[in-house]
């Protein structure tokens, strides 16, 4: 369910990754009916192939409960090209995903250029945050070198 809408998911386990139905989610993001968005997904898909997108070749069809009950064949995509999809759908609905997806990217191409800062986030993540649980540089190199990658993680300092 997305905003009272009911978007299909399979679990496809030769994959192992969700399904989702793209026309359900096409119905969310324009929010329009089952059929106007199938026409919709319809005419995306032209216009990605027109544009030599490799989207709608990547996508699968699985068999899901239509909404008249019976199975029925439907384009099906993982979150990846969920994610790719939502940002060719001019919709306000689809604004803050997109802008999140910029972030999150903006994000990882720091975390590229500056491997210490990736490792520095991934320590204030952990549950309990490592630079919370050491309370002495003396401390923070034990718990470090207990955890996986545990000499590389010895280079950084933390600040308190």
């Amino acid at each position: 369910m997305f905003e009272e809408k009911n978007v299909r998911r399979l679990w496809d386990e030769s994959a192992g990754k969700w399904r989702f139905s793209v026309v359900d989610v096409c119905a969310v993001l324009t929010n329009s009916d089952y059929q106007t968005a199938r026409n919709y997904w319809k005419w995306l898909k032209g216009k990605l192939n027109a544009e030599g997108s490799q989207l709608v070749s990547d996508t699968n069809q699985l068999k899901m409960e239509a909404p008249d009950g019976k199975m029925r064949q439907t384009d099906v995509a993982d979150a990846e090209q969920l994610l790719r999809l939502i940002q060719s759908i001019p919709s306000p609905k689809a604004e803050p995903f997109k802008r999140w997806l910029a972030k999150v990217g903006y994000e990882r191409m720091q975390e590229i250029e500056d491997p210490e800062l990736m490792m520095l986030k991934a320590l204030v993540r952990t549950k309990p945050p490592l630079n919370a649980v050491a309370k002495s540089p003396v401390t923070l190199e034990k718990t470090l070198k207990s955890k996986p990658g545990g000499p590389y993680l010895q280079r950084i300092t933390i600040k308190p």
